[in-house]
């Protein structure tokens, strides 16, 4: 399976409420998705998909998320939602919630570390 650096990547189903700076410039973020293009099935699996199939689709659906100019921002989206499923922001559901996991321990321990100094 090939692992991309952590870059943040982009999913089909695009949010219409989001708003961000990005916004406030150019429209929302999401009309500038390479996923707009690109079939909604690669970024959601189909029901009892097989495990071999699901990994596959999810790499093909990284890599269009790998050439989106809006990753950083799709990603963040679905970070923050939170969303529950497909990929977004090229990282996948389960991905996502190592990310979170991750965020709120190192926010734990530097509410730690501030209030021991």
């Amino acid at each position: 399976m090939l692992q991309l650096p952590h870059q943040p990547l982009q999913v089909a189903a695009v949010p219409t409420q989001r708003t961000s700076a990005r916004e406030d410039q150019d429209g929302p973020w999401h009309a500038e998705a390479v996923c707009r293009r690109d079939e909604a099935g690669l970024f959601f699996a189909p029901s009892k998909e097989p495990t071999a199939a699901r990994l596959s689709r999810e790499e093909a659906a990284k890599r269009v998320c790998a050439r989106c100019p809006v990753m950083v921002e799709c990603r963040e989206h679905a970070l923050l939602q939170p969303e529950p499923y497909g990929v977004w922001g090229g990282l996948t559901a389960a991905e996502r919630r190592v990310v979170l996991a991750r965020r709120r321990r190192r926010e734990t321990e530097l509410k730690k570390s501030a209030s021991a100094a």
